[in-house]
């Protein structure tokens, strides 16, 4: 199957340069149109007639429904002052709320909730499809915070000011119109902001290339330009770390989505960070904590990419460059995350894709690692600070395809930590088990992938098998519970695969690189690999596979669909990039040049042509049927990346549904509700195409 996809991709070239000339479909790029909204309601109609008539589908539906609405889910919480809050939804506030309980209680594993935000109410109240966004806490005073509401989903917010006390919005407060705005507070009378200022205040990525400092009770337009990037960059922010004896202003500008230039702000200058472009700071205390995505030499040292180095920061300011290495990768051990206590580094890593939780203390004689106590050897683990300003608590989740989720409470230095919460079992898990194996990709790597069954599966090759996979970003495909999944596929009797392909950081940013640009077709060529692996060991046949993959995971199975057709059976893309010719002028398109190339320079399209699946489609050929989703609100990958697809597979009377929510961004869904009606049709999908 790799020598077909390779052949594919040679034989393609021809039809691709005629269809990048003659593209019929452009229209079905306008946003807001009559047209264009008459032609995706029909296609609705096509998908809900062809999925939701059957009586599975309504069982599934309910299923959905119920894993949803689950009243003990554990989302993120937060301590902040003497509460711990949590963004909470269900079917009572399908729009969402923020609500908090007592500290000692949730510690106590009984917590008594109070909604402090009803943002439904709100949304009722102002007629406006409101959903919950995010919220950033005046510190350390707690009592006020930041709302950023979003309109059905999207990227884009408003942000309002909000006291905690009174549980109301802040009149004459701090508000900033809908857009894509970076905020952040320096002090209670004033806050960071970048936003649509006007002409020339955007970037062609479409986020701020301003940053301001706004003080309470003058006009936003009377605000104070602190810092600009280039039109061409992705954006600015400032921000500020308010570790009491080392408060700092910080502004940050990033000329690509994976590197940035950081500045610190001391009386109406800037003091540049001088660090390599593709690395991260982090301010700890007296420390700058650098994170690097590239090798950094300095002096005669070299410091190898995905390392994690500590450096005294007023010395780092004043030229001198003494660093302690917190921690350097192995071939298959990465940093996955850090976090910072007041006192302590947090490392979450990755051992050969199972979790690693390490501790990591300076003293007057250095810097001592410790394995955080009770993180399990199996599945996924994560620990983060509770309050860096605050002590050393901190909460660990842990979890595995299998385990519901526990969030467990404890403090650096004190013991094991206590469990507080556990998520129920949702789906019916007896008698599956999971297996961690690996297929050689098309230039002998290695691409590790997870596989979850029933054991009494018989390997006769004609098990319904989902494989899924994203390959870009760095974003990480690691275990975890999904009650989702489980409740639609697993408890079913299918088998789930989770391909951990080159493109995302599972073993670091070399991993991530390996994939980036003209090395792209790598994650193609890896989840391939994958998928014959699993045709090999007699798990399912091609005809049974089905392969899925959301936004740059899109592109991926996009890209398997036009060049290994035969591979599988079924296909679902949900907000997917499809068009790699225009992707970069639209929307938020513009950032991920850095990821992809720019298809305006010839150079890179000479690539990017090859891996544009839109462009790739051609007559005479057999394609499995595919299912797109998208959401008519996505600010970030345009909705048209979808339409366009089923138009070209349509016109080449190719089996193809398309559905595109009204309401719902880049997650496609605005409310629980919403979410399960799609998930439903989703495996709905699946079933019909591979058989169970």
């Amino acid at each position: 199957m790799l020598n077909l996809l390779l052949a594919a991709s040679a034989a393609c070239l021809a039809v691709v340069a005629a269809a990048a000339q003659q593209d019929q479909h452009r229209w079905l790029e306008q946003l807001g149109s009559a047209e264009v909204k008459a032609w995706v309601d029909a296609r609705n109609a096509e998908c809900t007639a062809a999925l939701t008539k059957s009586e599975r589908f309504a069982a599934l539906h309910r299923r959905q429904l119920e894993v949803a609405h689950d009243p003990g889910a554990i989302p993120e919480v937060d301590r902040v002052g003497e509460h711990f809050y949590q963004v909470w939804a269900d079917a009572e506030h399908p729009r969402g709320l923020l609500r908090r309980t007592p500290a000692a209680a949730f510690l106590a594993g009984e917590p008594a909730w109070q909604t402090v935000i009803d943002v439904g109410a709100l949304a009722e109240e102002e007629h406006e499809n409101w959903v919950f966004a995010r919220v950033l806490w005046l510190r350390p005073d707690h009592d006020r915070l930041l709302l950023a509401l979003s309109r059905g989903g999207r990227d884009a917010t408003v942000v309002r000011e909000f006291d905690v006390t009174t549980k109301r919005l802040v009149e004459g407060g701090f508000q900033v119109p809908e857009g894509k705005t970076q905020i952040a507070w320096r002090d209670r009378d004033a806050v960071f902001v970048g936003t649509d200022f006007g002409p020339g205040s955007l970037t062609d990525a479409g986020y701020p290339r301003q940053v301001k400092l706004w003080r309470r009770g003058t006009p936003l337009a009377a605000a104070t330009t602190i810092a600009e990037c280039e039109q061409t960059h992705l954006g600015v922010l400032a921000w500020r770390d308010p570790t009491p004896g080392h408060e700092r202003d910080f502004v940050s500008s990033s000329p690509t989505m994976f590197t940035t230039r950081v500045a610190v702000l001391r009386a109406g200058a800037t003091v540049p960070i001088d660090k390599p472009d593709s690395a991260t700071v982090t301010p700890f205390g007296e420390w700058f904590l650098f994170r690097l995505r590239g090798d950094w030499q300095v002096g005669e040292r070299t410091f190898v990419a995905g390392s994690l180095l500590a450096s005294k920061a007023e010395a780092f300011l004043a030229g001198e460059r003494e660093f302690d290495v917190l921690f350097a990768p192995s071939e298959r051990v990465s940093l996955a995350g850090f976090q910072t206590t007041r006192h302590h580094v947090l490392l979450n890593l990755l051992d050969n894709l199972r979790s690693r939780v390490l501790t990591v203390t300076a003293d007057e004689h250095g810097w001592h690692c410790r394995p955080l106590p009770g993180v399990p050897e199996n599945g996924l683990a994560s620990a983060r600070a509770v309050d860096d300003l605050a002590g050393d608590d901190y909460l660990l989740t842990c979890s595995d395809f299998l385990t519901p989720t526990g969030l467990w409470a404890g403090t650096v230095g004190g013991g094991a930590p206590k469990l507080v919460a556990q998520q129920a079992t949702l789906f019916a898990a007896q008698g599956l088990v999971i297996e961690q194996l690996s297929a050689k990709s098309a230039d002998g790597t290695t691409v590790p992938y997870f596989v979850v069954r029933r054991e009494s599966m018989p390997r006769d090759g004609e098990n319904p098998t989902l494989l899924y996979a994203h390959g870009g970003f760095e974003q990480r495909m690691v275990p975890g519970y999904s009650p989702t999944l489980g409740a639609g596929w697993l408890e079913r009797g299918g088998v789930y695969a989770l391909a951990c392909v080159r493109g995302g950081g599972e073993f670091g940013p070399e991993w991530h690189q390996a994939a980036v640009r003209e090395g792209r077709q790598r994650s193609v060529q890896d989840l391939a690999a994958v998928a014959a692996d699993l045709v090999a060991r007699k798990f399912t046949t091609p005809r049974r596979l089905g392969v899925q993959g959301a936004s740059n995971g899109g592109l991926l199975v996009g890209n398997l669909l036009t060049h290994a057709p035969a591979s599988f059976g079924a296909a679902v893309c949900q907000s997917p990039l499809l068009d790699m010719q225009h992707y970069s002028h639209w929307l938020a398109g513009a950032s991920w040049v850095g990821e992809y190339g720019d298809p305006d320079v010839a150079a890179d399209w000479a690539w990017l042509q090859r891996l544009s699946p839109y462009h790739s489609l051609k007559p005479g050929v057999q394609y499995p049927r595919l299912l797109l989703m998208a959401a008519s609100q996505d600010d970030r990958v345009h909705p048209a990346h979808a339409r366009k697809m089923w138009a070209r597979l349509h016109d080449l009377q190719q089996p193809v549904l398309l559905y595109e929510n009204p309401e719902g961004g880049h997650e496609l869904a605005a409310t629980e509700e919403q979410a399960a009606f799609l998930r439903a049709m989703l495996y709905e999908f699946l079933w019909q195409e591979l058989g169970g």
